[in-house]
This record gives C-alpha cells, sequence and structure tokens, in this order.
C-alpha cells in the first residue's frame, strides 16, 4: 500500500468531528497515539465504540493461517470495516488483495495504494468505467477483476471503456440477489465478453450468503458451490478462457467459508490453467457477539474467532424500576442483526468493572437504548456499560475514528474509517 497516504492518517486532528474524542485535545492521530491515554481516565466521552487489540490481532492472524491452511487466496471485504490500516494488516498477513462493493469503495482503496481489488458487483457507470481505464492504463501493476451479470452490463462496459478490464460471470440464484439465473444465462454473457473488444473472462464467481433459506439449510450452499465449480469446467471445456492467465474462482463471505473451502479444493478445480480459489470473508475482522458468533464454522475451543467491537455507554436515567436509559441508539449501533447485549458495568462512584448480571436491551430510540434492569442487577445513573454488538459491518459505519484499546484500557491506535 502507499505508505504516505497511510502516514497522512495520522496528521488527522482528533476534534469534534469524532464522536467520543477527548474534548481538550485537539491533537494529532500521531500525538494521541504517543500520549497512550487510558479510556476511562483521560477525558474519553460515551458513546464511544472500541476495538480490542488482542481480539483483533487474534481474528487477522487466524483467518490468514486458515486461508493458507486450505490453500485459498484471501480477498477480504474491505467494506466490513472501510479502514486501509486494517487493509494494510491483512495485506501484510498475506491477503491476495482486497474485495470493494462499490465504485466510491476502489477509488478510495486505490487512493492507499491497494494493488489488487476485486469488485463484487457489476460495474456499469459509464464515468467510473472511465475513470478506470484512465487508473488501469496509468498503472500496469494494478490487478481489477469485477462481476458481470448481463448481457447488458457488458454492452455498458465495452462501450465505456478504453483499457482491457478482466471480469468474471456471476452465478446467482433465484430469489438471491444479483447473478445469472441459469446455465443458459451464464452461457450467455460469456459469449458477450468473448465478443466484446474491452473484456476478458477469466474465471467465475457469486456471494452464497444471498441463496434463499441459506441460514436455515447449508445443503443450499452446498448446492451452489457445486454449480459454481461445474459453470467454472463447462467454460474451460468450451475455451472460454482461453485469454487467461489464470482462471478465478471465487465465493465465500463469513457464515459459510468452510463449504467454500471444501468445494473449491485443487482435486475439485483441475482446469486447463493455474487456478486462483479465492475467499473473500470480510467479517471475520472483528467477529461479533451474536450474529456471527451464532454461525460462524470455526467453533473449536481451540480455532475461534473473538469478538473485538465494544460500545461503552453511559447510564443518563433511572426514570422508573427496572428501566435503565444509555446514551446510545441507532445512531450509534447496528441493529439489524440483533440489538446490543449489555456486557459490562464500570461503577462511577468506584471505577470497578464487573459483568453486567441481569441487563438487557429491550428497544433503541435515535440516542438512546432502553435497558432493562433485572430485580438483582446494579447500575445508577453516571455508569458506564459496555455494549457486545452484532453485525460489524453496520457497527463500522457508524464511527470515522475507532480507539484501539489494550486489555489494561490504553489506546494504542485509532482506527480511520471512510463511509
Amino acid at each position: 500500500m502507499d505508505r504516505a497516504a497511510l502516514d497522512a492518517l495520522d496528521k488527522t486532528a482528533v476534534d469534534w468531528r469524532f464522536k467520543g474524542m477527548p474534548p481538550a485535545t485537539d491533537a494529532t492521530v500521531s500525538a494521541m497515539r504517543a500520549a497512550k491515554l487510558n479510556l476511562f481516565e483521560d477525558g474519553f466521552s460515551t458513546p464511544l465504540l472500541t476495538l480490542g487489540s488482542r481480539a483483533l490481532a487474534h481474528n487477522l492472524e487466524l483467518m490468514a493461517a486458515w486461508a493458507r491452511r486450505h490453500g485459498l487466496a484471501h480477498a477480504p471485504h474491505g467494506k466490513t470495516p472501510l479502514a486501509p490500516q486494517l487493509f494494510q494488516r491483512q495485506l501484510e498477513l498475506g491477503a491476495w488483495g482486497i474485495t470493494a462493493a462499490t465504485p466510491s469503495h476502489v477509488r478510495m482503496y486505490r487512493h492507499f495504494g491497494v494493488q489488487r481489488i476485486f469488485l463484487a458487483n457489476e460495474l456499469v457507470d459509464a464515468p467510473a468505467l472511465r475513470w478506470l481505464g484512465t487508473e488501469l492504463a496509468a498503472d500496469p501493476d494494478f490487478r481489477f477483476v469485477c462481476y458481470v451479470d448481463s448481457v447488458r452490463g457488458v454492452e455498458l462496459m465495452d462501450a465505456a471503456l478504453t483499457h482491457r478490464v478482466d471480469v468474471v460471470v456471476e452465478l446467482g440464484a433465484v430469489g438471491s440477489r444479483t447473478g445469472v439465473r441459469s446455465w443458459a444465462e451464464a452461457d450467455e454473457v460469456a459469449q458477450a465478453v468473448l465478443a466484446s473488444t474491452q473484456l476478458r473472462l477469466v474465471g467465475v464467481a457469486g456471494y452464497e450468503g444471498t441463496l434463499p433459506d441459506v441460514d436455515a439449510a447449508r445443503t443450499a450452499v452446498k448446492g451452489w458451490l457445486s454449480e459454481l465449480v461445474k459453470t467454472a469446467h463447462l467454460f474451460d471445456t468450451l475455451g472460454y478462457f482461453d485469454r487467461a492467465d489464470e482462471i478465478i474462482v471465487s465465493a465465500g463471505g463469513s457464515e459459510h467459508f468452510d463449504l467454500v473451502a471444501a468445494a473449491l479444493t485443487e482435486e475439485a478445480l483441475e482446469l486447463s490453467r493455474p487456478v486462483l480459489r479465492q475467499l473473500r470473508s470480510g467479517a471475520y475482522v472483528t467477529h461479533d457477539h451474536l450474529h456471527y458468533a451464532r454461525i460462524t464454522p470455526l467453533t473449536d475451543e481451540a480455532e475461534h474467532f473473538v469478538p473485538a467491537l465494544e460500545l461503552w455507554t453511559q447510564v443518563v436515567s433511572r426514570p422508573e424500576p427496572g428501566l435503565a436509559l444509555v446514551n446510545a441508539g441507532k445512531r450509534d449501533v447496528p441493529y439489524d442483526l440483533g440489538l446490543p447485549l449489555p456486557l459490562q458495568i464500570r461503577e462511577a462512584r468506584t471505577g470497578v468493572v464487573r459483568d453486567a448480571g441481569n441487563l438487557s436491551v429491550s428497544k433503541l430510540s435515535d440516542q438512546h437504548a432502553f435497558v432493562t434492569v433485572g430485580p438483582d442487577a446494579r447500575v445508577e445513573v453516571g455508569d458506564w456499560v459496555c455494549l457486545g454488538l452484532s453485525h460489524p459491518c453496520t457497527a463500522f459505519e457508524k464511527w470515522q475514528l475507532i480507539p484501539e484499546v489494550s486489555d489494561d484500557g490504553t489506546v494504542v491506535d485509532y482506527i480511520r474509517t471512510f463511509f
């Protein structure tokens, strides 16, 4: 990545623009990091999203090792954190590149010097395609791949591009998100690519996480992956990859990556050219306390992800028995895959941190969470309450600067996001 662009983040002024930061500093990220501030004692305010340093390092290293062990080229989905500092750590651990979802993601990635980008979407916007062509022409080492799933999309790409772009045919399923719905459609799109002047067909891909009833029956994922592999073989037999240097077969979110690894083995993908077996899991970077904790394939006691995101809030009202209001709501926490989970209480009177006990979040408003207080629970106005979260993608998007915190409460870094 571009070291100068990353170093420029250190010059960011930590001021009123960033939620929860100490109000009296207006220092740079570099100065704040050097100061080694304490999360609880040096002026941070609530609500405040934090990133556990030890858990983060563990998750990054575990997935990198797991992908290597299974012969997969990992292109983690950058849309989860949209944080170049985390991209750098993933790439240093051996990631093939970074996956993007939108043209704006690609532009941000390129600003920070990402050299391999997989866009898990069809790109049909003419201004974005013209910019992409210019970017590819200016940097021969820049590798870019994106989806195609329609003949019309191929036509739009071909008309706007001035430089060759590598594409993969995206396979979907009836009732899922994007992607072709049948072999006939896949073949039609592939032939359109072969007839184009600016596109090169280099593989097949898709995302199994949007299949109907996918969470209820992993059988659907296995069947879809089998079709993905079958399509790669058929295209190869028909000579559709003859212009490719390597053949990409790409899939995988953070829910069923074990099935992806099982399907994309060397034995399953013996093709005419070298094969890039690509996994695109992204939410693993922080894992979570609810959704991914329930469905992650890595459940072994010796090898599992650890939740790395926590949101510290403060009790601002005890208006009636059995109810506490904390100062974080829909603007601060994810709620699309479950409500936050109270984990710990830091007593305002004593500074003691203890288990949250019999507390639960019952609902959220814009800036408050309604916390049900059980009969044996102790919590009062001024106490800090730590919430575990569900769905890291919709947690990161609400925060532009996130303190990375060691186990003793020392802030060791500040992670900048670009949502």
